[in-house]
């Protein structure tokens, strides 16, 4: 039976920990490879040979290093050798070898990188030994999985803003519209971004299931999404008996995303076309801080000045978070390293600390800022738990204590709400990437059970003990939208008389909150 992805991604973790920095291929080569097959549940004297000799182009003998007759074909070198070199060296053994003995994958390897060939389809991938694990669809054979078709991938960039506003529009000229839309289209964004990204146990996995709709032209579409999120949305035990065996293969999502029950879709050729662009695009590497953005390409520019909807750079979340909590936090870090109780101590100080963006719009401070807390609690777990750190077991979801249970935000734009709790758990799983690579252990947060509080309502009406007692907070960031007094409309001209009709004249005070606790409390303002 073969093994699970998730499984599979374990061992890929464990055995790129394993062989970091080797380097001598005579002596260790063999091992490598034999640990390598393991990765994929497979025992590797079963399929392949070492030193297989063949006659190479020009007629002298040599020896493959490790030779799968009719599938793959092996060349090791020790580190930092050509890896173009080696590639060429297996393919001169291919006129000594029959017809059903040509292979279909040639492997390259210094031990730090890693290149594959798929000459079926002439595609060349290279990435370094500790991202196997992030590429171990490549080896699906190994496996005993079926090949799955590696299709083109777009860079990261703008275009995922686009395809989301194209998305948008042509379900809107359908008349699904409203809350209805703006829920659908959050939860479209969730599965895009979970299937490239290993949320999903397979890659390819909601591609392959959408683009397998019977229908061209797209009148089973709707129904066929709407029978997938119903499966994200409920736990295993409670799935029927006969459902489809590929909607049986997706997990158990849950954490209310796929809770309400909404209107299917009514799909045509077209919009079906549009959903498959999008799905075809990689979103691996979308980061959740530009959500802001994307937000703003599915809304037209009069929408968007009246709710407040913006983007802040990166850079300029970092100039605010970075001199408000960040840089003393760092301080101190760098300070008690080297003590082991200060540090476990430190790491409770940090999952205890608690932030609130009242005006949050998409969650970019939000998660800029936990992505930041949850950077430096990498480097505490490395300390605590690293290669020879620990001789016991740990479970590095039970260590990881920083969470986004610790944010907080108000939002009067629904959909903006809603991209921001999806914002925070996409981020979530990218940190949980990143701990996992660092620590030798796969780990995915499924379901998800820890969310951010994000409360949709308007900041200056609604009261923020709703949200957090004060003095539970310890920082209160962000940037609200202001249009200026002379754009104002009368109701918005109320609601600033009544949380400012005490004070006198027309000076208003933005202020950045900061305070650790039971440290300080220290206010910056500027008129």
């Amino acid at each position: 039976m073969a093994l699970s992805w998730n499984e599979i991604k374990t061992r890929a973790v464990e055995f790129s920990k394993e062989w970091e920095g080797e380097s001598r291929e005579d002596a260790e080569a063999k091992t490598f490879w034999d640990g390598f097959f393991n990765v994929f549940g497979m025992n590797r004297k079963r399929l392949a040979n070492f030193e297989f000799e063949v006659k190479k182009r020009g007629g002298n003998s040599g020896f493959i290093d490790l030779f799968w007759p009719g599938t793959l074909i092996v060349e090791h070198k020790s580190l930092g050798r050509d890896l173009e070199k080696a590639y060429a060296q297996a393919m001169d053994y291919f006129p000594g070898l029959s017809d059903a003995d040509l292979p279909k994958y040639i492997l390259v390897s210094d031990f730090a990188k890693i290149r594959f060939y798929d000459l079926e389809t002439a595609k060349q991938t290279e990435f370094h030994l500790k991202d196997l694990q992030k590429h171990v669809q490549l080896f699906g054979f190994i496996a005993g999985y079926q090949k799955q078709e590696l299709r083109e991938q777009d860079p990261a960039n703008i275009k995922a803003a686009e395809l989301m506003a194209e998305l948008h529009d042509s379900i809107l000229m359908a008349g699904y519209c409203g809350h209805n839309l703006e829920v659908f289209l959050v939860r479209v964004l969730f599965c895009l971004f979970a299937d490239d990204t290993g949320i999903f146990p397979v890659q390819n996995q909601f591609y392959d299931y959408m683009e397998w709709t019977p229908k061209e032209d797209g009148s089973d579409f709707g129904l066929h999404l709407q029978g997938l999120f119903d499966v994200l949305n409920t736990d295993y035990p409670k799935r029927q008996a006969n459902l489809d065996e590929r909607l049986t293969a997706f997990p158990y999502v849950n954490g209310g995303l796929f809770k309400e029950s909404l209107p299917a879709v009514s799909f045509n050729s077209a919009i079906r076309k549009v959903f498959l662009k999008c799905c075809a695009f990689d979103w691996a590497n979308i980061s959740p801080a530009i959500f802001g953005s994307m937000f703003q390409g599915v809304m037209d520019k009069k929408e968007r000045r009246a709710l407040g909807a913006h983007y802040t750079s990166e850079t300029n979340i970092l100039k605010l978070i970075k001199p408000l909590f960040l840089d003393e936090l760092w301080e101190e870090f760098e300070k008690i390293k080297h003590d082991r109780v200060k540090i476990q101590n430190f790491q409770r100080k940090i999952a205890d600390l608690k932030f609130l963006d009242p005006a949050c719009g998409c969650g970019n401070f939000l998660v800029i800022a936990y992505r930041e807390l949850r950077l430096l609690e990498l480097e505490i777990l490395k300390l605590l738990y690293g290669p020879g750190k620990t001789i016991l077991k740990f479970n590095i979801q039970t260590i990881t204590q920083v969470s986004p249970e610790q944010f907080y935000g108000i939002e009067i734009g629904e959909f903006a709400g809603r991209i921001a709790e999806t914002a925070m758990w996409l981020v979530d799983h990218q940190m949980n990437q990143k701990a996992s690579e660092a620590l030798g252990q796969y780990f995915v947060r499924l379901p998800l059970d820890k969310a951010a509080h994000i409360k949709i309502g308007n900041a200056l009406t609604t009261d923020w003990k709703e949200i957090s007692q004060p003095e539970d907070l310890n920082c209160i960031l962000g940037n609200p939208p202001f249009v200026g007094s002379k754009m104002m409309d009368i109701n918005q001209r109320e609601e600033i008389e009544k949380v400012f009709g005490g004070i006198k004249g027309r000076e208003y005070w933005i202020m950045s909150v900061v305070g650790m606790p039971k440290r300080h409390n220290t206010f910056k303002g500027q008129k």
